[in-house]
């Protein structure tokens, strides 16, 4: 029989994998991120629920272990460099998302988050960096050994994304129309 803790390992290991893929999207976006803006608006707002549960899982497992949950308890804590970036990821992580999603609702005229938005992801690259890092040899075995609930609550949390994502979609037009102005405005010598 699977304890608790192994089955949050397993389902926190499988959102992380599938998170990874979806940064690694994102990442991509970055690198060209005026005609890419709308696109790295998508991305990031499907991986808002993602994130949920990843932030969900873990915070699950760091209440029940310092609850002294036998079965958590047994498992044992993360590494302490782990435990220790653990709150700078958080905080970072609802700073870059945050700011994101106030972005995209506000629009253009909340151009002043952008630097916010930039100072908070790069706090997060730095922390995530850290904690993939420290888990990048365990994640694909989590998600391997993840039973069919575990990869249900995973598709269901990408799914939820892809719907706030398209729902959010005329958010992104008023961005790609900011967007395309700032670069005219840059070839127009202005």
């Amino acid at each position: 029989m699977i304890g608790r803790s192994d089955r949050n390992a397993r389902l926190t290991g499988t959102t992380a994998a599938t998170i990874f893929v979806l940064l690694a999207l994102e990442g991509v976006t970055i690198l060209f991120i005026r005609p890419l803006l709308s696109v790295h608006e998508f991305i990031g707002m499907v991986l808002v629920p993602p994130v949920a549960l990843k932030l969900g899982t873990t915070g699950w497992r760091f209440a029940r272990y310092y609850l002294r949950d036998a079965d958590f308890v047994a498992a044992g804590p993360p590494a302490l460099l782990l435990r220790m970036t653990a709150p700078v990821l958080v905080l970072a992580t609802v700073g870059v998302f945050g700011t994101g999603v106030a972005m995209l609702v506000l629009g253009p005229s909340s151009h002043g988050l952008v630097g916010l938005h930039k100072a908070s992801f790069i706090v997060w690259f730095a922390a995530m960096t850290v904690h993939v890092l420290g888990h990048i040899r365990r994640v694909p075995r989590l998600a391997r050994l993840s039973a069919r609930p575990q990869r249900l609550l995973v598709v269901g949390a990408v799914v939820a994304g892809i719907v706030v994502a398209g729902a959010t979609v005329p958010l992104i037009q008023p961005w790609t129309h900011w967007a395309a102005q700032q670069h005219h405005g840059e070839h127009d010598g202005g």
